[in-house]
């Protein structure tokens, strides 16, 4: 941990940690390592750094291997993903190191992968790609810009939502179709087909650099290997907190906000799960045009601050109570 730095409103609790030990791994993927059971079972991964100033995935990594927590059943990778912006991490303007030339989480479609744009963020989506489509079940950590509590990003499906429901924290689960800009890596190949049995899971562990997110992403990753049956009961439990988490709730996400112009800016400085109760309230103005809730008790998710043509500025939705099949 480091001293406070106030930025962009919120302090810089954090800091990031050495992984250079990690760097050759054992996959023929620098930063990427697996490690076999020998017995049958999923193969699992955990995917940090996906943002470079994304801290607290890369902490629980690097505590995982520290405490040299191996699974008993099929095979468990760790992963670095944007070492690059990560290398860039500066206390004094975090922000900037998000990524190098574009988002890493907006790459993950046949066309982006397979087509002739070349970026540094592509390159290691590229390179992974193999990797990844081995992956039965994976985690990827997050965190957020605004001090919201966590969230469990499912996706669309009942498959997503079913593996939120088996890790069991977060206890807000968003069931979200992704972003116009860019398929996520959560969203690709067969996580994102409801006829395979492979699913993926995002969590946004907190704000950015809080040291409170730092606890949720350890927690999260522990009852994840859990839930997944990767690692002794035991050990897992021996490390998380005595209390169970509390119930978990479902927003359904229905539309997301597309920046339409070179002028979107919030009507107030929203910071995510407000619930806004009459339809028609404006939240956004995207050039002379008011961007308005759809319906009555609108949940505002993860309103962005990178406002910017393209984007996703805010996800729309409503609580909902249905659990997802098994």
């Amino acid at each position: 941990m480091c001293a406070a730095v106030t930025t962009l409103d919120y302090p810089v609790e954090l800091s990031p940690p050495d992984i250079s030990p990690y760097r050759e791994g054992n996959t023929g993927i620098p930063y990427a390592t697996s490690f076999e059971s020998g017995q049958p079972g999923p193969h699992v991964m955990v995917s940090a750094l996906v943002h470079g100033n994304e801290l607290c995935g890369a902490l629980a990594l690097d505590w995982l291997f520290r405490e040299r927590i191996r699974p008993v059943r099929g095979r468990l990778t760790l992963a670095f993903v944007n070492v690059s912006a990560f290398g860039r991490f500066d206390p004094a303007d975090p922000s900037a190191s998000r990524y190098v030339d574009e988002d890493f989480n907006r790459v993950w479609s046949p066309e982006v992968l397979d087509g002739p744009r070349q970026s540094v963020e592509l390159a290691r989506a590229r390179s992974l790609r193999p990797l990844v489509d081995t992956v039965d079940l994976l985690l990827d950590l997050h965190s957020m810009h605004h001090p919201n509590p966590p969230l469990a990003l499912a996706g669309p499906l009942d498959k997503g939502q079913a593996l939120a429901e088996a890790v069991g924290t977060p206890a807000l689960i968003v069931r979200d179709a992704g972003h116009a800009a860019g398929t996520r890596m959560r969203d690709y190949g067969a996580f994102g087909d409801p006829g395979s049995r492979r699913a993926a899971l995002l969590v946004e562990c907190g704000q950015h650099w809080e040291r409170a997110s730092a606890a949720v992403a350890r927690e999260v990753l522990m009852r994840f290997l859990l839930a997944t049956g990767t690692i002794d009961p035991a050990v897992a439990r021996a490390r998380l907190p005595t209390d169970p988490p509390p119930p978990q709730r479902a927003i359904e996400v229905t539309e997301a906000v597309t920046i339409r112009t070179d002028a979107f800016r919030f009507a107030q400085p929203f910071v995510g799960l407000e619930v806004l109760a009459r339809a028609g309230t404006v939240i956004a103005h995207d050039g002379d045009e008011p961007v308005v809730t759809p319906f009555d008790d609108c949940v505002l998710v993860m309103p962005s601050r990178r406002l910017h043509k393209g984007m996703t500025a805010v996800r729309l939705g409503r609580y909902v109570d249905t659990r997802a099949a098994a």
